[in-house]
Parts: C-alpha cells; sequence; structure tokens
C-alpha cells in the first residue's frame, strides 16, 4: 500500500514542529505564537500542499457544498 503523505509533507511539519518548540511559528492571520502541536502539524501540512505535496485533502465541513439560500428561491419561481 502507498504511503499517504510524501516527504515534502514530513520536512514541512518537522520545520512547524521546530518552529513551535522555539517558540517562533505563527498563526497565518492573527500572527500570535502557536502552543498547540495539533496546529503547528496543521500548519506544515498547509504548507506542504500548497507546494503540491502528496498530502490528503482537508477533513471537515469546509469543503462542503452550500445549499441554495431562500432568496434564491424566490427570485426563479417568480419569472
Amino acid at each position: 500500500m502507498a504511503s499517504k503523505y510524501g516527504k515534502k509533507a514530513q520536512s514541512k511539519v518537522k520545520r512547524a514542529m521546530h518552529e513551535r518548540k522555539r517558540g517562533t511559528l505563527k498563526s497565518g492571520r492573527s500572527g500570535k505564537t502557536v502552543k498547540s502541536r495539533k496546529q503547528a502539524i496543521a500548519i506544515g501540512l498547509s504548507e506542504a500542499r500548497r507546494e503540491g505535496a502528496k498530502v490528503p485533502g482537508k477533513k471537515g465541513g469546509s469543503s462542503r457544498k452550500k445549499k441554495p439560500s431562500a432568496s434564491r428561491k424566490r427570485k426563479s419561481s417568480s419569472r
């Protein structure tokens, strides 16, 4: 069975973990110092994903499609 993660992903996560230990890893928008191990891993994986490394897609609700709003339904039926 093939591995889920590539070498690039491993190196990015490793770098993020070292930065977290030193206290220099910052989160995206807020720029706050990252203290959580899980958040450091997530940052490393997202950087690897951005560079096209072999990383599985994100889990969670952000990738779900939005349902059409009620106002759209009303507009289309009034024609």
